[in-house]
């Protein structure tokens, strides 16, 4: 979700979860069509990542308030 969102690199993301960048881009591949096929769409997010510093810097510089939904 986070890579179809458009948050950071495959990459970024797989770094941050400490696997490989073929293991995002299968994942992806996998739960695409089924997105697709029940008719979700998922929005990019106008926040953009490139290392795991600005993901830990977005971090300590927000302040949580309110949880918003992802649909």
């Amino acid at each position: 979700m986070l890579y179809l969102r458009k948050l950071g690199t495959r990459d970024l993301i797989a770094q941050l979860f400490g696997v490989n960048g073929s293991t995002i881009t299968r994942a992806v591949q996998q739960v695409k069509p089924l997105l697709t096929k029940h008719g979700h769409t998922i929005p990019p997010s106008t926040a953009r990542f490139r290392t795991p510093a600005d993901v830990a810097a977005f971090i300590t510089n927000s302040s949580p308030t309110e949880i918003k939904s992802a649909c």
